[in-house]
């Protein structure tokens, strides 16, 4: 993780300016806000627009490479699979524990986010900025080019375009400065050959995990700025400059772009032209609550938008005004994504970690906490829903645990990982450690 921001002491309200709010809230006109009585800083607007699902799955919008899920055909082609980053697997044969390991593949530095695939291959980026194409069947390496000296995101793929993007927060040269960020880059490479098809410049760096969209891939950096370039020549289509850095990737529903920033706003922007449709703050003056950073690259199902946030809050917005839906406080930094579905037995469900050393499932149109489990450690990373198994890495622990997505019961355990924990399709889960990729097989 780059750049985390230290602990800072978290504002709670004081008891008596509760309940003169509940008060103020009732001669207004009723329950518009529910106070959470578990948690004085947490809050709920559960009135707000929310689309009820219809079956148990939440459908997504994914180009037409993704609309047959078959192994061989088979497309995560960004960051959180679908361009609403959702984090679901939507396979019907979903591999399930018990799990064994087929293939390892040591890379040899940090890999602080999952690869992508298409077909037969894996891409990955590794933090020391070497981005590879494995053979996903073997673990064989397909080749390998060194496009940085410093990364913190996962590659995206344009498969119409051939295309593999990377975001590099450094290309540094000087042996003392390759892993602080600046002389970032933004580059394209052939899929099939690993081949640098062309390249931006960028000065500040950047760690946002690229969406590629049509003829059109959209980043942000470190200093604000959202890209939106011509996916097959790297032209700049727009940028939009924020209030503070954007180092989650955006994400994509409906032709808008959602996404934060490091001054704690929340942004949508309409994707074909770079006009704001809605920023809103998480400060004190807004909604009560101490400043805090979104690191989290959004979520968005229910006609809602979902981002973890440094000051320990998961927070949910309309995804049409912006308008606060609820935040609910963990006990620590909240730097995952949300991984998010409509759970049979359970009904939507937001399932994501915090430093505070426990994993969460909130019900995903009141906030409320439907369960959580004690990790035992600090997670850093975003989960990934595989069937009726969540997964996530313990930061703290350098362990991978799968939960029952229902109860929060633990069925998977392997002792390796760190940040973000898997991608799968039919035929395995393949697990990113600190350094090792591993190739996760079903048992039968």
């Amino acid at each position: 993780m780059i750049g985390m921001p230290s602990p800072g002491s978290r504002r709670r309200w004081l008891l008596r300016g509760l309940v003169a709010v509940m008060v103020l809230l009732v001669m207004l006109g009723g329950a518009v806000a529910v106070l959470l009585a578990h948690a004085p800083g947490n809050i709920s607007h559960p009135s707000v627009e929310f689309t009820a699902p219809t079956s148990t799955t939440t459908t997504t919008t994914g180009p037409p490479e993704q609309t047959a899920v078959v192994v061989d055909n088979f497309a995560w082609p960004r960051y959180g699979f679908n361009a609403e980053r959702t984090h679901v697997f939507p396979g019907a044969k979903a591999p399930a524990p018990p799990l064994h390991v087929g293939w390892r593949f040591e890379d040899y530095a940090l890999l602080e986010f999952p690869p992508v695939m298409y077909q037969n291959s894996l891409y990955l980026i590794d933090d020391n900025g070497a981005a590879k194409a494995l053979d996903k069947r073997t673990g064989r390496k397909l080749w390998e080019t060194k496009v940085g000296t410093l990364a913190a995101a996962s590659p995206a793929l344009g498969v119409r375009q051939g295309l593999m993007y990377l975001a590099l927060l450094s290309t540094n040269g000087n042996a003392t400065q390759t892993q602080v960020p600046g002389n970032g880059l933004f580059v394209a490479l052939s899929m099939k050959t690993g081949r640098v098809v062309w390249s931006k410049p960028i000065p500040p760096g950047t760690e946002s995990s690229p969406i590629a969209w049509g003829n059109a891939v959209y980043f942000g950096d470190q200093s604000g700025k959202l890209h939106s370039l011509d996916a097959s020549t790297g032209h700049v289509n727009w940028t939009y400059q924020a209030s503070g850095a954007v180092k989650g990737g955006p994400a994509l529903s409906n032709g808008v772009l959602y996404f934060g920033d490091y001054s704690g706003r929340a942004y949508a922007l309409n994707a074909a032209t770079g006009h704001k449709i809605w920023a809103v703050n998480t400060n004190g003056a807004d909604f009560g609550f101490g400043s805090g950073n979104f690191y989290s690259t959004p979520a968005i199902a229910f006609g809602r938008v979902y981002m973890g946030n440094t000051d320990g809050r998961v927070y949910s917005f309309a995804a049409k005004t912006g308008q606060l839906a609820w935040a609910t406080e963990t006990g620590g930094y909240v730097y995952a994504s949300a991984a998010m579905q409509n759970t049979p037995g359970l009904g939507p469900t937001v399932y994501l970690g915090s430093y505070d050393g426990n994993f969460y499932a909130f019900d995903a149109q009141s906030g409320a906490i439907r369960w959580r489990h004690p990790a035992g450690g600090k997670i850093s990373g975003s989960a990934t829903i595989v069937g009726n198994v969540v997964y996530y890495s313990d930061l703290g622990t350098k362990s991978t645990v799968g939960l029952d997505v229902r109860t929060g019961r633990p069925v998977f355990s392997f002792r390796d990982g760190a940040f973000n924990a898997i991608v799968a399709d039919d035929g395995a889960v393949y697990l990113s450690g600190r350094t090792m990729l591993y190739q996760m097989l079903p048992k039968h």
